[in-house]
């Protein structure tokens, strides 16, 4: 059994609560989601010793009476991206959902994929910056990525699962923003809520004479023949429109403490 959460004698039990509390409180609380290795790793690997302070920003923005808190860790290196961005909230049902998580490596290469000449794109999603989207995927970044990650995905999976247990909760949701979100979900021990079906069809449309393998024609650096192999390359050929539609619809769950065994696309290579 994890440790519950609690404040002066009282259990906790929603994001909600804990936004009531003190603000030293809550911070300390919301601290606690943060894994020790973001921060060690990343002053490790940079330079701080060239850079005066604390080289580590931490801001948590959660407001009483809301049911959703944001955390955004940002390093001196280079704050123009998060070193950790996460933002959690309370479900009408009760449950504990994660609208957003993501992690940059500052010491990397950054590809403008979220920015072209009229300004912020949204990650690809309102539109695109082609050229620096070629540029990523060369560079061996997925879609969405504006930097490579630090390998911190499966730590952070296993501290929303104790946060989650903490407030009493058997499970946590996420909705994945890419495929390949998805399959690494799938190998961190989620199952599906919603879209299972549409993942299982992408995995058959991939294989050797399917709609999707067909348009893998060459007419775009993110339709080459042998983009199917892969998770990276399938992800890239989904963002490039190969379905014919937005990715959406798929919503998965963590029961705590337990592996779902799901895969939908056997033998992955990333």
């Amino acid at each position: 059994m994890e440790s519950r959460l609690s404040f002066d004698g009282t259990r906790l039990s929603s994001i909600w609560q804990i936004n009531g509390l003190p603000e030293d409180a809550k911070h300390a609380l919301y601290c606690s989601l943060i894994p020790p290795t973001v921060l060690q790793d990343a002053c490790t690997a940079i330079a701080t010793d060239r850079q005066e302070g604390d080289p580590i920003s931490v801001s948590i923005r959660c407001p009483t009476e809301t049911g959703f808190v944001e955390i955004d860790v940002r390093h001196a290196h280079d704050p123009r991206d998060p070193l950790l961005y996460v933002q959690i909230a309370d479900t009408p049902s009760g449950q504990i959902q994660v609208l957003l998580m993501c992690v940059n490596d500052p010491s990397g290469e950054r590809f403008d994929i979220d920015r072209d000449w009229e300004g912020e794109t949204k990650l690809g999603t309102m539109r695109r910056n082609v050229d620096a989207e070629i540029e990523a995927f060369r560079a061996g970044l997925a879609p969405g990525q504006v930097r490579r990650g630090l390998g911190l995905s499966r730590s952070l999976i296993g501290v929303m699962e104790t946060f989650a247990a903490g407030l009493a909760k058997d499970r946590f949701f996420i909705e994945p923003l890419a495929y390949h979100n998805a399959i690494t979900f799938e190998r961190y021990g989620f199952a599906y809520m919603t879209g299972k079906a549409g993942m299982v069809e992408i995995h058959q449309g991939f294989q050797p004479g399917g709609a999707l393998w067909q348009q893998l024609d060459g007419s775009t650096p993110f339709r080459e023949r042998g983009a199917e192999k892969t998770v990276r390359g399938r992800s890239w050929a989904i963002h490039d429109g190969i379905l014919g539609q937005p990715w959406t619809g798929v919503r998965m769950y963590k029961r705590i403490g337990h592996d779902a065994g799901m895969c939908t696309f056997p033998d992955a290579v990333y």
